[in-house]
């Protein structure tokens, strides 16, 4: 079964996502939406697929499946206009930045019984799926301690800051879906600190670029997360996790795996510097993972419910800064 995409929004991430179904066997990319003509044709020209427009698409008897890359505010609208047409949906995270539109948008899909899945590409990197794995098979017994670094090279533009929904919903949000994964077990408390120490436009526009988040579960397990938008030395990713019998961690990855040693000491290459180039592997697995969902009739790794959680989270974190208080989830 070869799998018929479309992708909605040609633009940074839909070009990402446009390059991964084009790997992907079993997938073939068969239209691309965007308001921007030139940016629907620079991926048309790419892959040689048709340009249409999103109800044009949501009519299309040759598209099984769409890649939902537009802004934020359009995502759950977009999932129940395609969840209707009988589609395969996957979204970039958030579903919506409100909790009670992602709820509603989950029913309309569950009523639909159609197939969603949530972007949070993280889990479907390589070197995290090993860790996962290490996890999943003993090899540290249980999990007791998380610790999440997750530490961007700049910014983004403040036009992209107004619509994010704030460092919590944006960013941190990957690493919450990554506690959870890791945890095993939902999260029972949240706290969270949060300080704008790298450029006080941001604070200008009522977000934060420096975040700490402690996230307790029930039986005592604990994550740490560390949040910044100003690391200068490269896009820093790394996770380990403690356990009962050992630890396991996933380092960041390098221009290239190489060290100099000579009489000025030991050097390595940089850091990669930007997520596209960091995540290429796990954006690919990604939509790997969703075409085989598809094609098995088979749930999706990750979906709406995580979506929502995740979302929850954040907005926990966001109380926990503005109270000063540790947040309690229900």
């Amino acid at each position: 079964m070869t799998v018929r995409f479309a992708i909605l929004g040609a633009g940074r991430i839909g070009q990402v996502h446009a390059k991964a179904v084009a790997s992907t066997p079993q997938a073939t990319l068969v239209a691309i939406a965007d308001p921007v003509s030139a940016a629907a044709q620079s991926v048309s020209d790419a892959y040689g697929c048709d340009i249409r427009t999103i109800d044009a698409i949501s009519q299309s008897a040759d598209v099984d499946a769409v890649v939902i890359c537009t802004p934020t505010d359009t995502h759950a609208d977009l999932i129940e206009q395609f969840a209707r047409a009988g589609k395969a949906v996957f979204c970039e995270k958030p579903v919506d930045l409100d909790l009670d539109r992602v709820r509603d948008c989950i029913k309309v899909v569950a009523a639909q019984k159609a197939t969603l899945m949530v972007g949070f590409q993280r889990r479907f990197d390589p070197d995290f799926m090993a860790l996962k794995k290490a996890i999943d098979d003993g090899a540290i017994g249980d999990v007791e301690m998380v610790t999440l670094t997750s530490r961007d090279p700049g910014a983004p533009p403040a036009d992209y800051i107004k619509r994010s929904g704030g460092i919590f919903r944006d960013m941190t949000i990957h690493d919450f879906d990554v506690a959870r994964w890791l945890l095993g077990e939902e999260v029972e408390t949240v706290q969270a600190a949060a300080s704008v120490l790298t450029d006080p436009a941001i604070k200008a526009l009522g977000d934060y670029d420096s975040v700490n988040v402690i996230l307790t579960t029930a039986s005592g397990k604990q994550c740490t997360i560390n949040n910044t938008r100003r690391a200068t030395y490269g896009y820093d990713q790394r996770i380990e996790v403690h356990g009962s019998l050992g630890s396991v961690s996933a380092e960041n990855h390098r221009e290239s795996r190489i060290e100099i040693a000579n009489g000025a000491g030991y050097t390595r290459p940089p850091l990669l510097n930007f997520f596209m180039s960091r995540y290429t592997a796990a954006y690919a697995n990604e939509i790997a993972a969703f075409v085989a969902a598809i094609a098995n009739g088979t749930p999706t790794p990750t979906t709406g419910f995580d979506g929502l959680k995740a979302l929850e989270l954040a907005d926990a974190a966001i109380k926990s800064v503005e109270t000063g208080q540790v947040i309690k989830l229900s």
